[in-house]
C-alpha cells in the first residue's frame, strides 16, 4: 500500500479524535455552571447596625436601612411664614411716594480790620442775617481755619507791557503766600484759556509756569468767557473754591455778553471771587496828561473796574486796583487772612420754594442788644472793620 495514503489517514483520525475531546469538554462546562447544587458567589453586604432606630421615630421597622423618617402627629399645623401688612393708599387714591427736601443755605462771611486783619472771637449772636429783607434764624454756627483751593486767572494778552509786569507781580506775591497743604492751579487767557498749571501743591511748577510767560502772543482779551469755563472746572471740586482774578478787566472778542456771565456767577456755589485790576498807574498818568486817546477809551477802564468788582461783591470778596508794588504784600496777606478763616452761617430758609430765583442777602454784625458792635484793639482804640460776605445766591430749580 502506498505510504503516503497510510499518513493521510493517520492524519484524519488524530483531527477526529480531537474534535470529539473538544465537544465532550464544551458538554461538561455548561453542565456545571447548570448545576443546582452550586453555591452563588458571595457578595458583600453592608454591615447592619447593632441596635435598630427607636419606634417613636416613626421610620419603617426591620432590615430596610438605617435611614428614618420622622412620623407626622395629627395635632401638628403647618408652619405658615408671617407676612407684614402692606400699608395701602386709600381707595380712590393712587401709589404715590411723598419726598421732603429742606433747603439749607450757609454763609461763609469774613470780619475784617481795614488792614485786612481777621477778627476773631466772634459768636451767632453777633451776626444778623436777612434773606430778601427777613430776617433769618442761624441754626448753626461755625469758624474755621483750612487750606485753600484757588485758581490764579491770569490776564496774558499784549495791551500794554506795563499791564503783564502787574500781573506777574501780583501773581509772584500771591504765591508767596501759599502754604504747603494749599492746592492751586495756574490758567490764563488772550483769545482762548489755557492751563499752565493744573491743581498742584508743588509750588516750584507755580513758579516755573510764572516764569515762561514773558512774550504773549496776542492783542486780544476773553474775559468772559475765561471767566465762565474757569467756574465750569471748578464746579465739580467739592468744598469752598477761590478765583483769585488778575487783569485789565477790559473783555475784546469774548463770545458771552456782560448778562450772560453775571448770570453765571450769581449761580455759582461755594465759589469766591477776587479780583485786582491791573494798569492803574498807567491809566492815572496817561488821565493827567490827557493821553487816553478819547474819552472812550476812558469809559472803558471805568466799566472794567467796574465789572471787576462786581465779580466780587457778589460772591463775597473783594477787589484791589493797586497803583505801587509796595501795595501787593499787604493785599495778599488781606486776601490770605479773609480766606483761611471765616465763619460759616447756616440757616434754613424762609422762603422754601423751589424756583429758582436770585435771593438777596445782607450779612450785620452786631451787639447782643442788637446795636453796632464796637470793636477795639489791645490799646482799647476803636477798629474799623469790614464784612464780606455773597451778595445772594440763587435758589434750586425743582425740574417737574
Amino acid at each position: 500500500m502506498d505510504l503516503s495514503f497510510i499518513l493521510k489517514v493517520k492524519q484524519r483520525s488524530i483531527f477526529a479524535a480531537l474534535l470529539v475531546f473538544g465537544l465532550l469538554f464544551v458538554s461538561d462546562l455548561s453542565l456545571t455552571a447548570q448545576d443546582p447544587g452550586a453555591k452563588p458567589p458571595v457578595t458583600p453586604t453592608p454591615q447592619q447596625p447593632t441596635q435598630p432606630p427607636p419606634a417613636e421615630a416613626g421610620g419603617p421597622q426591620g432590615d430596610t436601612g438605617t435611614i428614618a423618617i420622622p412620623k407626622k402627629n395629627k395635632d401638628d399645623k403647618p408652619v405658615v411664614p408671617e407676612r407684614k401688612p402692606q400699608l395701602k393708599n386709600p381707595e380712590g387714591i393712587g401709589d404715590y411716594s411723598l419726598r421732603v427736601s429742606v433747603p439749607i443755605v450757609n454763609v461763609d462771611v469774613s470780619v475784617l480790620s481795614k488792614d485786612g486783619q481777621f477778627i476773631p472771637g466772634l459768636t451767632a449772636q453777633h451776626f444778623h442775617i436777612t434773606e430778601d429783607g427777613v430776617e433769618q434764624k442761624i441754626s448753626n454756627f461755625t469758624q474755621s481755619e483750612a487750606p485753600i483751593t484757588a485758581v490764579m486767572l491770569l490776564e496774558f494778552a499784549n495791551f500794554n507791557y506795563n499791564f503783564i509786569i502787574d500781573m506777574l507781580n501780583s501773581a509772584y506775591t500771591f504765591a508767596s503766600t501759599l502754604k504747603k497743604e494749599d492746592y492751586i492751579a495756574v490758567v490764563t487767557y488772550d483769545m482762548k484759556t489755557h492751563i499752565e498749571v493744573d491743581f498742584t501743591q508743588d509750588k516750584r511748577e507755580v513758579g516755573a509756569a510764572l516764569n515762561s510767560l514773558r512774550v504773549p502772543g496776542f492783542s486780544e482779551a476773553n474775559m468772559f468767557d475765561a471767566l465762565y469755563e474757569t467756574l465750569d472746572r471748578v464746579e465739580g471740586i467739592e468744598g469752598r473754591k477761590y478765583i483769585i482774578l488778575i487783569g485789565s478787566g477790559l473783555d475784546t472778542f469774548s463770545k458771552l455778553t456782560l448778562d450772560k456771565i453775571l448770570a453765571k456767577v450769581k449761580a455759582s456755589h461755594n465759589v469766591t471771587i477776587f479780583t485786582i485790576s491791573t494798569g492803574a498807574v498807567l491809566q492815572i498818568l496817561l488821565e493827567g496828561r490827557g493821553g487816553w486817546g478819547g474819552t472812550l477809551q476812558h469809559m472803558n477802564f471805568l466799566q472794567a473796574n467796574n465789572e471787576m468788582r462786581t465779580f466780587a461783591e457778589m460772591t463775597g470778596g473783594q477787589h484791589y486796583e493797586p497803583r505801587f508794588e509796595g501795595e501787593l504784600p499787604s493785599i495778599f496777606n488781606g486776601i490770605n487772612s479773609a480766606i483761611r478763616n471765616q465763619y460759616t452761617l447756616t440757616y434754613k430758609p424762609t422762603n422754601t420754594k423751589q424756583d429758582g430765583t436770585y435771593r438777596k442777602l445782607k450779612v450785620e454784625v452786631v451787639a447782643p442788644d442788637g446795636g453796632p458792635l464796637k470793636i477795639v484793639d489791645q490799646k482799647g482804640k476803636a477798629v474799623k472793620y469790614i464784612v464780606i460776605a455773597r451778595d445772594g445766591y440763587k435758589a434750586k430749580q425743582v425740574v417737574e
